[in-house]
C-alpha cells in the first residue's frame, strides 16, 4: 500500500485536531476501502479541504485507494474562481464536510499513475495545475523523512494548509513512519492554538517565513516548550537576520533548525540546509534532498560547474512531477518531466555545494509562504476593477502598478478577498500609463524605479 501504510499498527493515532478529532491508520485503510467500493472506477474528485482529521482522512483514504484522484482545494476558494475549475475540469464527484458527493459529468479518462493535482498558484484561482503521481508521494515520503531523520513516535504540528504543497508534503513523510499529525487551523494568536501545543506535546514545528515572524512577535524565544525539538521552514526565503536568530536559538537550546526550498512541481522539498550548516550558512537553501540531484546551467543549457558562478538550478529525482494540465483533457496526459525540471531560479553554489538562491525567472512571488501569480493578479484587477495593471515586487510585497488612482482601494480590496492574503502585502502605485513594447508586451524591468 501507498507509504506502507499497512505496515503501521492498525490502532495507532495518525492524526488529532485541535477541536478534539482523531483518527488512527486502521481507520484511513477501512475509508480507503469504502471508498474502493462505493466508487465503480478512477474518478477526479473536487475536495475542499480544512485542517482536521476528517479532511485529511479523506485525502488520504482517496491516494490510498487510487479510485479518487483529488484536486485539492482551500474550503473558502472564491466561488467565481471555483465555478471556472469546476467548468474547466468537470469533476465526477465533489466532495465537501465529509460528504462525497456524484455530480453529473462523466467519468473522464484519467492517466493510470495520476495521484491528485494542486494549483500552480495558490489562492489566485489560476486553473493551470500540476499533476502529480502515486511515486512522487512515495519519493516525497522517503526523502523527506530521511532528512528530517522522522521516526514513529514524533508529534508534529501542523499549520500548515492541507492544499498547500508542504503542508501535504508533511502529511506524507510523517504517516510513512507511522507519526502522529497534530493537524491544526487555528491562528496562531488564538490561546487554544498553544494550548493543542503544549497539552499534545508537539514535537516539531513546520512553517513559511510569516509564521516564524509572527513567533518572533509572539516572544517565542521565551516560551517553555521542552518537547520541541525540531523546527523546520519552507515556502519563500526568509529574512537573513530572522533565519540566523532561530537557527542559533536552536544551536543553544538543543533543538535542530532545518531550512528547506521547493516547489509543488517537485513534491514540495528538492533541498535542505543541513541542522550543522544552519548558523554558518544561514541563508543557503543547501544540498539536494536524499535521493536528489541539484545542478546549474548557462544562459545556453550548458553545466555550470564552478563555485559561485550565477545560472538557472536545475532538479532531477523521483519526486519531479508529471507536468501541468490546463483542461479536463490533460489529465490523461503521462510523464513529460521524466524526472527533471528547470527551477526558474537563479542560483550559485559554494565550495561545499551548498545552493544560494539570488532570483527568480518566473512571474510569481511567494507571499506569506503562498505562491501568487502575477499574471493571475493582473487578470483579476481586470476582471473586478476593469482596469489595466502591471504586478511586480518581491517576497515581501507585491507593488501594483494602475493607471486610474480613483482604483487604488478597489484594487487593493480585490487582491486581498481573491488571495486571501493580508492587505499590507500589496503596495498600489499610480502611473500616466503602462510601459509597453511595441508589440503591446509590459516592459516591466521599466517600472523598477518608478
Amino acid at each position: 500500500m501507498l507509504l506502507d501504510i499497512n505496515n503501521i499498527e492498525k490502532e495507532n493515532i495518525a492524526a488529532i485536531d485541535s477541536e478534539g478529532g482523531s483518527v488512527t491508520y486502521g481507520e484511513i485503510i477501512n475509508l480507503a476501502e469504502r471508498i474502493i467500493s462505493s466508487v465503480p472506477e478512477r474518478a477526479l474528485c473536487f475536495m475542499q479541504v480544512e485542517n482536521n482529521v476528517t479532511s485529511l482522512s479523506w485525502v488520504m483514504a482517496s491516494l490510498l485507494s487510487r479510485r479518487i484522484v483529488p484536486l485539492i482545494l482551500n474550503a473558502k476558494i472564491d466561488e467565481a474562481l471555483y465555478t471556472n475549475l469546476i467548468e474547466t475540469y468537470k469533476p465526477a464527484y465533489i466532495w465537501q464536510n465529509g460528504t462525497l458527493n456524484r455530480t453529473d459529468n462523466p467519468f473522464a479518462p484519467l492517466y493510470q499513475d495520476l495521484s491528485h493535482l494542486l494549483p500552480t498558484s495558490g489562492s489566485t484561482g489560476s486553473p493551470k495545475l500540476v499533476r502529480h503521481c502515486y511515486d512522487n508521494i512515495e519519493a516525497a515520503g522517503l526523502n523527506i523523512s530521511t532528512f528530517f531523520e522522522l521516526k514513529q513516535n514524533d508529534r508534529p504540528l501542523m499549520v500548515l494548509p492541507l492544499y498547500y504543497t508542504m503542508g501535504l508534503s508533511m502529511v506524507f513523510s510523517h504517516l510513512r513512519v507511522g507519526a502522529t499529525i497534530l493537524i491544526t487551523g487555528r491562528n496562531m494568536t488564538d490561546p487554544i492554538f498553544w494550548k493543542f501545543i503544549k497539552d499534545e506535546r508537539a514535537t516539531s514545528f513546520t512553517g513559511v517565513p510569516y509564521s516564524f515572524q509572527i513567533l518572533n512577535l509572539m516572544r517565542f524565544f521565551r516560551m517553555d516548550l521542552p518537547d520541541l525539538e525540531l523546527l523546520t521552514q519552507g515556502g519563500g526565503k526568509m529574512e537573513r537576520e530572522l533565519n540566523l536568530k532561530f537557527a542559533e536559538y536552536c544551536r543553544d537550546h538543543g533543538k535542530r533548525w532545518i531550512a528547506t526550498y521547493g516547489q509543488s512541481e517537485c513534491t514540495a522539498r528538492m533541498a535542505y540546509l543541513p541542522a550543522k550548516w544552519a548558523v554558518e550558512k544561514a541563508g543557503s537553501i543547501g544540498i539536494a534532498v536524499p535521493n536528489g540531484e541539484l545542478s546549474l546551467i548557462d544562459n545556453d543549457g550548458d553545466p555550470i560547474t564552478t563555485p559561485h558562478t550565477e545560472g538557472e538550478m536545475c532538479y532531477r529525482g523521483r519526486n519531479v512531477t508529471l507536468g501541468y494540465a490546463s483542461q479536463y483533457t490533460d489529465l490523461e496526459r503521462g510523464d513529460e518531466r521524466h524526472g527533471f525540471i528547470r527551477t526558474g531560479d537563479l542560483a550559485y553554489f559554494d565550495e561545499d555545494g551548498c545552493y544560494y538562491i539570488v532570483g527568480r525567472m518566473g512571474r510569481f512571488l511567494k507571499l506569506f509562504g503562498m505562491r501568487i501569480g502575477l499574471d493571475e493578479c493582473e487578470q483579476i484587477i481586470a476582471t473586478d476593477c476593469q482596469t489595466e495593471s502591471a504586478c511586480v515586487g518581491t517576497d515581501e510585497k507585491m507593488i501594483v502598478y494602475i493607471t486610474d488612482a480613483t482604483k487604488t482601494q478597489q484594487v487593493k480590496d480585490a487582491l486581498v478577498e481573491k488571495t486571501h492574503i493580508v492587505a499590507t502585502s500589496f503596495e498600489i502605485r499610480v502611473i500616466p500609463e503602462i510601459p509597453k513594447n511595441e508589440a503591446g508586451k509590459k516592459l516591466f524591468s521599466k517600472l523598477e524605479n518608478k
